[in-house]
């Protein structure tokens, strides 16, 4: 089993390296609020009971502080943040409401055209509602004891914002939201989530960026997943998206095989980000857990679902799903045995579809957390399906730690990453390098 302490105490260390603060439980505020392992979730992200009809529309919207802002000659650096809450539709066609954040940036777009926009799919953070990415633009460190959240998808936020980049984050159904469970790794519900928030950014009376502006794509990891899905689905779900370029890094694109690689391992808690996810999305798929999952295992499920990633690590890393069943079988042995389970994690896959406009698909070649042959394997279903791919294998020694197999390729990669998006947005054309696949790693 992982060093717990030492994951958590490095955790800490990366969250305090992009200037976080520590935040403590929150006293009773507005009644209307709620509360999520001792943080208040404010009464912003309580939905309304009833939405707008259009996707992307917005439904409220107040001013964020972020917490590493300077006082500029024309405003804050690196820019003036605002909450949102806007209008999506979930996987079962159900309209949904989502949060997230618009970044107006200081800096001036020296590009072509009018200013860019990026939208920021954020990594794995969690299933709790105080675990949201435009929560963290506040607070990039929560820690009381009972919680611990980290902001790290700040970093390329704010790197975004310095070349004079808009960018809008989305928060995912279900996180930060109180209505509802977080729908982890969903294909459609991450998709539709980050083409609405361009949408909703684009409505901001605030937001310089037009219809006119190039869009952008930027995730890894869940992200990666995400930005890929909507590259997939932008075509059909909002043609009035038109993506300049997407860069998906570490993309979870076949679930069966990163559920098989996760088990046992630092974030062994994934899984049940997972699977709660997968019965708020398909309850159909309740009879096969009560069959399987024993009471210790509802327990985790239930604990994992108010959790952030820090938590996880520290309370789940290194456990194995096999303690979670009456059968003593893996999550992976039940999905094999079950047809049902085969077929909703088949239409999760990301691959079958077309990605509209170019691609970048990174990643790291120890990677064994999400692993890189499924990763790989996207960019050749892409490229075999006459897509523009920039195939980026990162070439970095297995250090024996899954967690950071997975997450140095993405601090090694983010700057190129940035800098072919920024590209993207100016104007420039992609190359591919398909023709290549059969020699890269």
């Amino acid at each position: 089993m992982p060093p717990r302490p030492r994951m958590l105490a490095a955790a800490i260390a990366a969250a305090l390296a992009l200037g976080a603060q520590a935040v403590p439980a929150s006293a009773a505020g507005d009644p209307a609020a709620t509360t999520s392992r001792g943080v208040e979730i404010p009464a912003f992200y309580t939905p309304p009971s009833e939405l707008p009809g259009a996707d992307g529309t917005l439904v409220r919207s107040e001013p964020l502080p972020l917490a590493l802002s300077l006082p500029g000659i024309d405003g804050p650096l690196p820019g003036r943040a605002t909450r949102l809450m806007y209008k999506s539709t979930d996987a079962n066609g159900e309209a949904v409401a989502v949060t997230g954040a618009y970044i107006e940036p200081a800096a001036r777009w020296h590009g072509e055209g009018p200013r860019p926009l990026v939208a920021v799919a954020p990594g794995t953070m969690g299933q709790g509602d105080q675990c949201a990415a435009s929560m963290a633009l506040e607070h990039p460190l929560q820690l009381n004891g009972q919680t611990v959240s980290v902001g790290y998808e700040d970093l390329s936020v704010y790197r975004l914002l310095l070349r004079g980049v808009a960018v809008v984050v989305t928060d995912y159904v279900g996180l930060g939201t109180t209505d509802r469970l977080h729908t982890y790794v969903n294909r459609v519900d991450g998709a539709h989530a980050v083409l609405d928030a361009v949408r909703a950014a684009r409505s901001l009376d605030s937001a310089s960026v037009t219809p006119e502006s190039r869009v952008g794509l930027f995730g890894y990891s869940q992200g990666g997943g995400a930005t890929a899905a909507a590259a997939e689905l932008q075509p059909a779900y909002a043609p009035d998206v038109h993506l300049a370029g997407t860069y998906a890094g570490a993309p979870p694109a076949d679930l069966t095989e990163v559920t098989k690689a996760i088990d046992g391992s630092d974030l062994a808690g994934a899984l049940g980000w997972s699977l709660n996810g997968f019965l708020q999305t398909e309850p159909a798929l309740r009879p096969i857990a009560d069959r399987y999952v024993n009471d210790a295992g509802e327990a985790a499920l239930k604990d994992l679902s108010t959790m952030c990633v820090g938590d996880a690590l520290f309370g789940y890393g290194g456990d194995s799903s096999t303690d979670w069943t009456k059968t003593g079988q893996s999550l992976s042995d039940v999905i094999r045995a079950e047809p049902a389970l085969q077929d909703f994690l088949a239409e999760q896959r990301i691959g079958a579809l077309k990605p509209a406009g170019p691609v970048r698909v990174a990643t790291g070649t120890a990677d064994d957390l999400v692993p890189h042959g499924q990763a790989r394997r996207l960019a050749v279903d892409w490229c075999d399906k006459g897509a523009k791919v920039t195939y980026v294998p990162v070439l970095l020694p297995g250090v024996g730690s899954g967690l950071l197999n997975h997450f140095a390729p993405l601090l090694t990669d983010q700057g190129n990453a940035i800098s072919w998006l920024t590209d993207r947005l100016a104007g420039k054309p992609a190359g591919s390098n398909c023709w290549s696949m059969p020699a890269q790693p």
